[in-house]
């Protein structure tokens, strides 16, 4: 059956149907897209928790054991005793000590040196250059200027050189035994020896050769406790020292 023409939609009514339909859909799709709820974070994609490593404490035992591995320094022997003064046998017996092994029983008998306990005039008729009078080792250069600021009223007018490697050159002390007349002479057996090798210092006219025994660095050292001076120094010795102290014009002295 034909439906009468007064029943039948008219265009217009068609299209604003459409439309109308159109709206209701494209509200609804917004409407999903805006209550769409959000995915909860699953229990793998939550971020981790910070974790604190506590170190273990030590124990009473664990203490005890690192003590007992600690090995036992000579500052700390050296820190126990008491300073005591040098006296002429302390120096024989390191001398007895050292050589026993390099030389024999008759030529030990003859490192029996005279020692100088304390010091006497300085300046007697020294007129001759590249010498000194009085010759002081010590075991570092710091310990050589201090030694020198010290003696200030004790030399006099007496010339004084520094027989050290720090910031001076050998050819430089060379010069300087050279131009002039020196009477003492404070230094380090490393240098001292140097200057003998180099002929800038002749040792001949040398009266007193004194050794800063007693003073004592940062660690508690003396200069002989020290290997490497200790090595210097009897090297030293060896080059004219003995037998200058054989003959008895060269003298021995610990400060």
């Amino acid at each position: 059956m034909r439906r009468p023409k007064s029943q039948e939609p008219s265009t217009q009514s068609r299209q604003v149907e459409a439309g109308a339909s159109d709206g209701e859909g494209g509200d609804t799709d917004v409407t999903q897209q805006e209550t769409a709820p959000v995915p909860a974070l699953s229990k793998e994609t939550q971020q981790p928790k910070e974790c604190f490593l506590i170190q273990p404490r030590e124990t009473k035992e664990d203490a005890t054991k690192t003590r007992k591995r600690r090995k036992k320094k000579i500052t700390d022997v050296l820190a126990k005793s008491e300073p005591k003064p040098g006296t002429p046998e302390d120096l024989q017996k390191l001398m007895q000590d050292y050589y026993s092994s390099r030389r024999a029983v008759i030529e030990l008998e003859e490192l029996n040196l005279p020692v100088c306990p304390k010091w006497v005039k300085l300046r007697k008729n020294h007129s001759e250059k590249k010498s000194v009078v009085m010759l002081i080792i010590c075991g570092s250069a710091s310990r050589a200027l201090e030694l020198i600021r010290s003696m200030t009223a004790f030399r006099g007018d007496s010339k004084v050189i520094k027989l050290f490697a720090k910031h001076i050159k050998v050819q430089e002390q060379v010069k300087m035994l050279e131009k002039r007349v020196v009477h003492l002479g404070v230094g380090t057996p490393g240098r001292i020896k140097e200057l003998i090798k180099q002929g800038g210092l002749n040792l001949n006219p040398l009266k007193f050769l004194v050794f800063d025994w007693n003073w004592r660095d940062q660690k508690l050292r003396r200069m002989m406790d020290i290997p490497e001076i200790r090595k210097e120094v009897f090297e030293l010795v060896e080059m004219g020292v003995l037998s200058l102290c054989k003959s008895g014009s060269l003298k021995l002295g610990l400060f």
